[in-house]
């Protein structure tokens, strides 16, 4: 059942003609109407045309706006690198006492960034750790010597780009309470990220058939490119 907030945003969205972002994001904010800060999120598609199962697109981009969220990062590092990783703003840190209390199901975290060598021991965590997302991957930063600057991208801004297995996308760039020039950066760094992912897979035509643009409790919007991707 549709309650009275929702009832009054505007219906049949999805008909109207793909627009930028620029045009859209006063309607988008104007159907913010809970009391919460709500986020506005974008969405996207692959073309038919791709084999969806064949396309893993799995990488991260730092959002230049930031994300509006406060992200809890776990480190998990020799004792030599403790100092290092809780100077850089790490929320918990540890090394095999930690993957430990992990292996317990202790994962009060969000984030999980581990060195190379202690990647070893935290790899036999793969069925724990994998279904929630927090494996670490060395591909996606989260495998590294260097803490400082893992740390400072997991907090400053860094958000996951992955398509699922019926080729969908779905990402936040920000909050409504945003400003415009926020948003549009963080849209177009998601833009030029995916970009990048495009020329890394051997693709017919473009990468992305559609693409929409709402907020958490709104209604979506055609969202036109301005690039082809």
């Amino acid at each position: 059942m549709k309650s009275k907030r929702f009832k009054k945003l505007p219906e049949k969205t999805k008909d109207l003609n793909s627009e930028t972002i620029e045009k859209l994001l006063p309607s988008i904010k104007k159907n913010c109407t809970t009391k919460f800060d709500e986020s506005v999120d974008l969405s996207f598609q692959i073309n038919n045309k791709q084999k969806k199962g064949e396309i893993n697109i799995r990488t991260v981009v730092n959002l230049p706006g930031g994300t509006g969220r406060k992200v809890k990062v776990a480190v998990v590092c020799e004792d030599i690198k403790a100092s290092e990783a809780k100077s850089a703003g790490a929320d918990l840190v540890g090394g095999d006492d930690f993957i430990e209390k992990i292996k317990n199901g202790e994962m009060n975290f969000e984030k999980l960034i581990c060195t190379p060598n202690m990647m070893i021991k935290l790899s036999k965590l793969g069925k724990v750790l994998g279904p929630k997302g927090l494996m670490p991957n060395p591909k996606l930063g989260s495998v590294t010597d260097d803490l400082k600057k893992a740390v400072s991208d997991a907090k400053s801004g860094q958000a996951e780009i992955r398509n699922d297995k019926d080729g969908n996308i779905g990402i936040s760039i920000g909050k409504k309470s945003f400003n415009d020039d926020q948003l549009i950066k963080n849209f177009k760094a998601v833009l030029d990220t995916l970009e990048k992912e495009k020329s890394n897979n051997t693709l017919n035509g473009d990468l992305i058939k559609s693409a929409f643009i709402t907020s958490t409790m709104g209604v979506s919007y055609k969202l036109k490119l301005e690039k082809n991707i």
